[in-house]
């Protein structure tokens, strides 16, 4: 079986939990519009915090420095920890949601987001150690260079696939952060490392999905001078397009997460071709 049939095999499976489970979609809507409240609470007032200073050179050209304090760096890890929280927080609301679904129980918002909130200790441990990794990765590809982009890129590829079931442990189970990253590494290293994140998994199907909307966005920039009314109605379309892509692909992603976690843990995935899963969960030659 090639890559993309067997991303779209799980892909049309998870829908299948997402239309019997439509709520579930509004999870990622929700995550989203708290993460933009939250960028607006904390980045507005880091931005008055900067120190700009301004210095006059021999021939009267003024230069301005925006220079960062200490409150600066203070907001701005807030803002980083809280919205990674936010994120992790309705995703694990997502796994809650679709596990119920898979135990045969007829999830609710109320049920997914109670399932999630039991966890909230486990949650606020699990969002510091993943805020902090991404922090330290992204400083390596901000420092440097074109080799701490490449370092930083192979080390943010590794860290995703050997967490890659973590949130499921911690919600399913309650196991605890460290134990569920060294169930999450062991799974991965003896049984299924390359497949995650190298079968393009369900993101394949996202990208072709994406296509008609990034192409209708294009055509309404191009039409732009000739009609006005015409490429920005063509812009909002596509740009509607492109959000509702994102969240479905979001939630499908959880429950593709949830279905491979049970299936490592030998419960039973309803809906799920087994063979397909066998496939994602095969052993490295």
């Amino acid at each position: 079986m090639s890559r993309f049939q067997r991303s779209w095999m799980l892909t049309k499976a998870s829908w299948g939990v997402l239309r019997a489970d439509r709520e579930l979609l509004v999870l990622p809507i929700v995550s989203a519009i708290t993460s933009a409240v939250v960028a607006a609470t904390f980045l507005v007032p880091a931005w008055f915090t900067i120190d700009e200073t301004s210095t006059v050179d021999a021939f009267g050209n003024t230069t301005t420095q925006m220079n960062p304090t200490a409150l600066t760096y203070v907001l701005g890890a807030l803002f980083y920890f809280v919205s990674a929280f936010l994120v992790i927080f309705f995703n694990a609301a997502l796994v809650a949601g679709a596990n119920q679904r898979f135990d045969g129980e007829d999830p609710t918002l109320g049920s997914a987001l109670g399932a999630a909130a039991s966890r909230i200790g486990l949650i606020v441990q699990w969002s510091l150690v993943s805020a902090t990794v991404s922090m330290v990765i992204r400083q390596i590809q901000e420092r440097g260079g074109l080799l701490g982009r490449l370092v930083g890129g192979v080390i943010g590829f590794a860290w995703s696939v050997v967490t890659f079931l973590v949130l499921p442990m911690i919600v399913v189970e309650g196991v605890g952060v460290g134990e569920a990253l060294r169930r999450s590494k062991d799974a991965v290293r003896s049984t299924w490392g390359e497949n995650v994140i190298g079968q393009g998994g369900i993101g394949l199907v996202g990208v072709v999905a994406a296509i008609p909307a990034l192409l209708l966005g294009v055509s309404g920039a191009l039409l732009f001078q000739t009609s006005a009314v015409l490429g920005v109605a063509m812009i909002g379309v596509a740009v509607v397009g492109m959000l509702a892509v994102t969240i479905v692909m979001a939630a499908l992603s959880g429950v593709y997460q949830t279905a491979l976690y049970r299936y490592a843990v030998a419960l039973p995935v309803p809906s799920y071709d087994s063979a397909t899963l066998a496939a994602a969960f095969a052993p490295k030659r």
